[in-house]
């Protein structure tokens, strides 16, 4: 299976449908429900219900998933049944395949039971029509004429002792993202030059500030400090957001003290100084951190 380790969990949803063409009468024995089978819609259900939730036994790259919600509704049309499931859950991957197995298993089960009484029975026109949840759902883009700057607080970094992957990785991250005027800005772990380096992007007109070291508890560790100096509100949902993500992962990551706020209409966010930290704090932030900028212009959700 592919990794969906880097995925964080979201509401998902996912709609099918299908059809079970069959002869007029047919049609009209399963509407009465005379089929000597039995109850060929509420069959259809059941198996529709319990071969989603088996959806990877059967298909192999499937993630196990734990499904909140599966229902299947019927309409028993002229000379066919339409199969419609609607299938939900909070996880990393989609439910696309839990609902188009629901609706292939109960056009399965409406064929077994209706074979003795029509032979030319067709189930056909089994395809996907909603798919919600994911990154996919939250396509934000920055502003136009966008600026941000990144901004690496390292003695060692700033010396040339110590090679910096964190700033890099941030700055590919925002080009991936649309921004194409990117400051890189190397300083020592000292908190009155980088107090006076953050006022000045922000001054600049740079929209979106990430730094990357100085938010852990080392005497050194300033990072954090200096920003609580400049921010003018926090942001503690996007922090508790990095944090969480980062907890599911690592142990560790309960440990950073990185803030989000803003100043005017600058986001700060203090990002770790690790590769890893970073990338795993990027993911939990972006895109959906970008929606903060309409809100900041006057606009609601």
């Amino acid at each position: 299976m592919i990794s969906i380790t880097q995925k964080y969990e979201t509401l998902r949803k996912a709609v099918a449908s299908g059809k079970v063409l069959m002869a007029a009468p047919t049609a009209e024995t399963v509407k009465n429900n005379q089929v000597p089978k039995g109850n060929v819609l509420e069959a259809a259900r059941i198996a529709g219900m319990m071969a989603s939730k088996r959806t990877p036994d059967l298909i192999p790259d499937c993630h196990p998933l734990t499904l909140d919600r599966c229902s299947l509704h019927f309409e028993v049309l002229e000379d066919a049944v339409l199969v419609r499931a609607e299938v939900e859950t909070i996880s990393k991957t989609g439910v696309e395949m839990e609902a188009l197995t629901a609706v292939s298993v109960a056009a399965l089960t409406i064929y077994d039971m209706l074979k003795p009484i029509d032979k030319d029975l067709e189930i056909s026109e089994i395809k996907l029509l909603e798919k919600q949840g994911g990154k996919s759902q939250y396509k934000e883009k920055p502003l136009s004429q966008f600026k941000a700057a990144v901004v690496v607080t390292s003695d060692g970094t700033f010396k040339g002792t110590r090679e910096d992957s964190s700033g890099r990785l941030i700055e590919a991250r925002f080009k991936q993202l649309g921004m194409d005027e990117i400051e890189y800005i190397v300083l020592p772990d000292e908190k009155d030059q980088i107090i006076q380096t953050l006022n000045q992007l922000c001054e600049k007109g740079i929209r979106l500030i990430a730094t990357t070291g100085g938010t852990g508890m080392s005497p050194r560790d300033v990072t954090v400090d200096a920003t609580s100096e400049v921010i003018e509100r926090e942001m503690p949902g996007a922090a508790e957001a990095m944090r969480s993500y980062g907890q599911k992962r690592t142990p560790y990551a309960m440990l950073s003290r990185g803030l989000v706020g803003v100043k005017g209409k600058t986001i700060i966010v203090n990002l770790p100084g690790s590769s890893r930290g970073t990338q795993e704090s990027l993911d939990a932030l972006f895109p959906a951190l970008l929606h903060t900028y309409g809100m900041l212009n006057g606009g609601g959700h």
